[in-house]
């Protein structure tokens, strides 16, 4: 059984795809309908900081596709066509090309309050110590279909100990390089939340896997040579992202979701409430940073946006996206250093 703990998501990764670059003993090749992989077979990981859960690298660092994927699962949204705004293949998964049957955010959200989340944040309020709070979402359906969307998770469990919220996640399948760092970023802004809703401080987050794996090569991009290249960066800052702020985050989380809807529809210029905090916020901005792709002049936009973001833990991926904007002969650093 493989097993690495970290304190930042960046060192995770490098830890978990240098074993399955190398040539341990306990490693399988495995044949599937997305191609050959190596496989960890019983994988334990363990991040002690779930806020440092965005990549550093420059191969790696998803925020953007990433918040997109959560705000899908917070809406509890199943529609491939929210989805594919932020990861443009996903509808290569649905059956139907509409929605996505193994949609997270559905099964773990719809029907509040009698939802699967709101069934377990009770749970915890009226017995802390509980080890009821699991969230199943691989349903026994799930496994007597042939279908392309199968849930790769199967449960989450939420955890009350010692005044803070852990969070165990155990899932069936998880590809190393693509999944792993979207995965962990999604269920630890989960642990957040619902840490904030009890009124208590996070904890470590655990991420269990059957079968983690790294494909040889991948139509999405998933591949050892890109795994390598990751490596090959290097040592990468340990930076995490700011507090959640300490009051219950749904009226705040719904604002962030109209925000992102208007965003999304085209309106790049819509404001969310005044008293709306600094954190949410910022990550409204962030939505429109990822939006500035559709407009005329994408460099001034994502320009204009920049001094609207409060965290320097985010700047410095606005300054990447306005480097892909701007081109190798006029750099966002220049043209900032330049104001």
């Amino acid at each position: 059984m493989f097993w690495a703990s970290a304190n930042n998501v960046d060192t995770l990764l490098q830890q978990v795809l240098r074993h399955l670059l190398s040539d341990d003993p306990s490693l399988f090749k495995v044949e599937s309908r997305k191609g050959r992989s190596t496989e960890a077979f019983g994988v334990a990981l363990e991040l002690t900081n779930p806020r440092a859960r965005i990549s550093r690298s420059q191969g790696r660092s998803r925020i953007f596709s990433g918040l997109g994927e959560l705000a899908w699962y917070l809406s509890a949204d199943d529609s491939i066509s929210f989805i594919e705004n932020y990861l443009e293949r996903y509808g290569e998964f649905s059956d139907n090309g509409v929605t996505a049957n193994g949609a997270y955010g559905k099964r773990i959200f719809d029907n509040a309050p009698n939802s699967n989340w709101c069934r377990v944040i009770a749970t915890l309020k009226g017995r802390p110590g509980s080890r009821n709070g699991v969230i199943q979402i691989f349903d026994n359906a799930d496994a007597e279909t042939s279908g392309n969307d199968i849930p790769c998770t199967c449960t989450m469990q939420f955890a009350f100990r010692d005044h803070k919220l852990h969070l165990q996640v155990h899932m069936r399948s998880n590809d190393a390089f693509l999944g792993l760092p979207h995965d962990i970023f999604s269920f630890t802004m989960l642990q957040e939340i619902a840490a904030r809703e009890l009124g208590c401080e996070v904890g470590t987050y655990h991420h269990s896997v059957g079968s983690l794996h790294l494909y040889d090569d991948n139509k999405f991009g998933a591949s050892r040579t890109m795994a390598q290249r990751y490596l090959d960066e290097g040592f990468h800052d340990e930076v995490a992202m700011p507090d959640m702020p300490e009051t219950d985050p749904w009226a705040a989380i719904g604002q962030m979701l109209e925000a992102e809807r208007e965003i999304r529809a085209g309106n790049i210029a819509y404001e969310p409430p005044t008293d709306l905090a600094v954190y949410w916020r910022d990550l409204i901005t962030l939505f429109k940073v990822y939006a500035a792709r559709q407009v005329e002049d994408p460099a001034a936009t994502i320009k204009g946006l920049l001094g609207q973001i409060s965290s320097p833990v985010y700047k410095t991926f606005v300054l990447d996206r306005l480097d892909k904007k701007l081109g190798a002969d006029e750099t966002a650093y220049n043209l900032l250093r330049n104001e």
